[in-house]
Parts: C-alpha cells; structure tokens; sequence
C-alpha cells in the first residue's frame, strides 16, 4: 500500500481540522453559544485564507505553513468550548502558535522587502528583535481587544466573545507570545523561504507595473 506524500498528508489532516471546528460551529449553535459561534466562524474564514492567497496573490504557503494556520485556528477554537479553563498550559500553547504564526508573516514581509529593495537593510541580528517585538506588539493589541471587549459585554449585559482573565494572564500571554517569536527565529526561518520569495515577486510584479 502506497503511502501518501507528506504535502498530501498535510491537505489531509488540514481538512480534518477544518472539518473539526465546522462540528465545533454546529454545537455552539445547539448550545446558542455566541463566543463559540463567532470564534467558529471566524477560525473557518481563516482555514481558507491560504487558499485565497495562493489564487488571489500567487503567495505560495507551503503544506507545512498551511497546517499550522489551520491548527493554530483549531486549537483556540477548541479553548472556547472548555479547554482554557480545563486545561491549566491550554491558553499558554494556542498563544505560542498564533505568536509564532505572527512572527513568521511578519519574517516573511520583512524579509522579502529587504530582498526586492535596496533602499533598507535588515541585518540578521535587528531582523530577529524586530521579529520579537512586531509580535509583542500585536500581542499586546490583542490583550488590549479581549479586555476591551469583554468590558464591553458586561456593559450590554452581554457574553464576551472572546476571554481575559486579568493581569496575571495578560502578563503569561506576552511571555508565551515571545516564545513563539523566538522559535521562528531560531528554527523557521529557513522553512519560509518559498514564502519570502512569493512576496518579493508580488512586490516586483507590483514594481513593474508602476514603472508602466
């Protein structure tokens, strides 16, 4: 028996998860669940995203990356349904995934402008604290979105959508948004050289046409 290709196994399982959180989607319907409808929603949306990149701006995810998107989406919508507060590492894990996912768009971007222009230089030591705050930075964003919403719930009287549990895990989340940061640094980096490249030929095609 032939086994599948590791590209076909990724689209396999990304399928999988994709199909796990519509079944998460259905039950915070049966449930009238709006934090768990709208996460929901929101995780598919992002599961087609590769997708709509590679058809709408020829950026090539790899099967690898795509996975990681799709997982990062599965495991928070997940955590709505019981795993954060059941599980005591459960928000630190999905935080270090998003943060990685983070950094390795902004590595992405960052790198493909300093490849297409000559006008910037991103050393390799700038570009890796660069990496560590872009992600700090929309990391804290993001506690500044969950406290600001959830103050915005009890003011309707409503449920949150999304989840703060205060200070404490304001600060934890920071620290595991800069282990994800830190990971991509030192390991992934070289895994999204087909991406950096996507983005700099966009830039280039974009260049073109200006000069038209």
């Amino acid at each position: 028996m032939r086994l599948p290709s590791r590209t076909t196994a990724a689209r396999l399982a990304a399928s999988a998860m994709r199909m796990t959180i519509a079944v998460v989607l259905g039950v915070g319907v049966a449930t009238l669940n709006l934090g768990v409808v709208v996460n929901a929603v929101f995780a598919l949306g992002v599961t087609y995203l590769p997708a709509l990149l590679r058809r709408d701006w020829n950026l090539r995810l790899s099967p690898g990356l795509t996975l990681v998107v799709t997982l990062s989406v599965l495991l928070h919508t997940l955590g709505m349904i019981g795993l954060y507060e059941s599980v005591v590492w459960y928000d630190h894990l999905t935080h270090t995934f998003s943060a990685a996912l983070v950094a390795a768009v902004g590595y992405a971007a960052t790198r493909a402008i300093d490849l297409h222009s000559e006008a910037v230089s991103f050393p390799p030591r700038f570009l890796s604290v660069f990496l560590l705050l872009f992600t700090l930075a929309l990391g804290v964003f993001w506690e500044v979105v969950e406290f600001v919403g959830r103050l915005a719930a009890d003011a309707a009287g409503a449920e949150a959508v999304l989840i703060q549990y205060g200070l404490k895990d304001t600060i934890q989340d920071l620290v595991f948004d800069s282990v994800g940061a830190l990971l991509v640094a030192l390991f992934g980096t070289e895994r999204l050289s087909d991406l950096v490249e996507s983005i700099r030929e966009r830039l280039l095609a974009a260049s073109a046409a200006d000069a038209e």
